[in-house]
């Protein structure tokens, strides 16, 4: 289950206007067509991106990952592989798996947030702003998407193997 609308504008809209005259990029909000249209009411967007990944990849992608609770560390065992198998690399205790990364639940998860996210993508697309890319790895959209925000924040790219895009 998500986070209802109101708890999300409430707790998201006070951070963005302290933020007020600063440039900011959101991960994961806003979700629904309610919290776009909050965001909406308040600021004007310059864009927004939307990584089309095919469910084959998100479910490899998102079934690799495990967490170390304590911490909040994420490895990704395809990627991103702790030294000692399901082991957190600094305190050696063991990583958990979320109940809603494993496969099981994870189509029926995924199939949601397409049904949610469409109105969104539909109300960025009628505004011109929404800037779609599509593809299966990390390295080969990131390219794209730096020269969409170098360009849109006129600033020089960063250099792909200076960054590092976390998934």
């Amino acid at each position: 289950m998500l986070v209802p609308d109101h708890v999300m504008t409430r707790l998201m809209m006070p951070r963005l206007e302290h933020m007020s005259g600063q440039s900011w990029l959101l991960d994961g909000f806003p979700r629904t067509l309610a919290q776009a249209q909050s965001l909406n009411n308040l600021y004007q967007l310059d864009l927004v991106i939307s990584l089309n990944i095919p469910y084959e990849t998100l479910k490899d992608r998102l079934s690799d990952r495990w967490i170390h609770p304590g911490s909040g560390r994420v490895y990704n065992m395809g990627f991103n592989p702790p030294r000692v198998q399901r082991k957190d690399d600094i305190t050696g205790e063991p990583l958990i798996q979320h109940d809603d990364d494993k496969p099981e639940a994870l189509m029926t998860r995924l199939r949601r947030y397409k049904d949610v996210a469409k109105p969104v993508i539909d109300l960025y697309k009628s505004q011109g702003i929404l800037h779609s890319f599509s593809g299966t790895e990390t390295d080969r959209i990131w390219p794209y998407i730096n020269s969409l925000l170098s360009t849109k924040m006129h600033t020089q790219p960063v250099d792909a193997h200076q960054s590092q895009v976390h998934h």
